[in-house]
């Protein structure tokens, strides 16, 4: 049985936006975006185009708000929370980059991609930077567990990479698999995020431990909200198009309860998808996924996810800052971007 929140830990209601954090670490995500735009700095003219293309075209800044908010806390107040929260945002830049040439993207945040935009090599190529310019600041702060802990988390990322490569338009994946797949592909950077920001902090093992699993649990549960997205978004808001992972023969967790729940017509439309049919079954697929309920299925989980998220909140002491990280369970799961 999943233990009983204390009334003052329980998930906020879903009226909360990204916006809300700004009364916290709006003045630090400021300063974050100003080391950000000094870091991109290189005499070579195509990476600042690029890296600016990117890091400029918007975004949640999520996994940075979370290394501030963990900083904050676990009590901590100064600069080097700016510069590891524009190293967390860097690495996520780069795994876009490269994402978006694996999979043959052209639209990201309502904008072309930017391997669409300066072509595949420029944007595998800036990524590389950006993912060395990151360890660059790293190594400046002379902190070895900063180190050691974003080695590890790079190291499972480009796992998580591979694997989801391994099992493109794998129609037999399961559930458990599945998971393991996004935990290191997306939510391992959200787990290095919070941990990072208790470091910070100075907190206690049992601290840090709790705000890794915190973040864990945040970014699984936001990776499910994107599999949802994918499906019945409005592709204006998520500024990409739906039914992209479909295209891509990507088996997310919607596709996985249906073919283990539907019927063998419903298993055999979404097989035929994956495995090649594309966007050009996605009104059957769609279909299918309704009759099975395979959409509430997946909100369904990643909301446990977020109440195992908020359950690891519950020893930090009651600030603005553990406030705000309860509300980013909220946005997570109830975001329409």
């Amino acid at each position: 049985m999943r233990p009983i929140l204390h009334p003052q830990l329980r998930v906020p209601p879903p009226s909360v936006t990204i916006d809300i954090l700004k009364s916290v670490i709006g003045a630090d995500m400021v300063a974050v975006d100003r080391v950000l735009r000094d870091s991109l700095d290189s005499d070579v003219v195509l990476i600042r185009q690029v890296a600016e293309y990117i890091v400029g075209g918007g975004g949640k800044r999520l996994r940075p708000a979370l290394l501030l908010l963990a900083a904050g806390a676990t009590g901590y107040r100064g600069a080097e929370q700016h510069t590891l929260a524009a190293v967390i945002e860097m690495i996520h830049t780069a795994t876009l980059l490269h994402d978006d040439v694996v999979d043959e993207s052209d639209m990201r945040r309502g904008h072309a991609t930017a391997n669409a935009e300066f072509g595949n090599a420029a944007s595998v190529l800036v990524g590389d930077f950006l993912y060395s310019r990151a360890f660059q600041m790293m190594v400046r702060l002379s902190r070895m567990r900063v180190l050691e802990i974003m080695a590890e988390a790079t190291n499972a990322i480009a796992e998580g990479e591979v694997l989801q490569l391994m099992n493109a338009g794998n129609a037999d994946l399961n559930e458990h698999a599945y998971l393991e797949v996004i935990r290191r592909k997306t939510a391992r950077l959200f787990e290095a995020a919070a941990r990072l920001g208790a470091v910070l902090g100075n907190a206690d093992a049992a601290t840090e431990d709790a705000l890794a699993r915190y973040g864990m649990h945040l970014g699984t549960a936001f990776q499910l909200v994107d599999d949802i997205l994918d499906y019945s978004g409005d592709a204006q808001a998520i500024g990409k198009n739906l039914g992209d992972d479909l295209a891509e023969g990507k088996t997310t967790l919607p596709l996985i309860h249906a073919l283990a729940t539907g019927s063998a017509d419903d298993a055999a439309i979404i097989r035929h998808a994956v495995t090649g049919g594309g966007l050009t079954d996605f009104a059957p697929v769609m279909a299918a996924l309704e009759r099975t309920g395979a959409l509430a299925y997946a909100r369904n989980r990643a909301d446990a996810e977020v109440r195992q998220a908020a359950d690891c909140l519950a020893g930090l002491p009651d600030t603005a800052h553990r406030k705000s990280l309860l509300e980013l369970t909220s946005f997570a799961t109830r975001r329409t971007y």
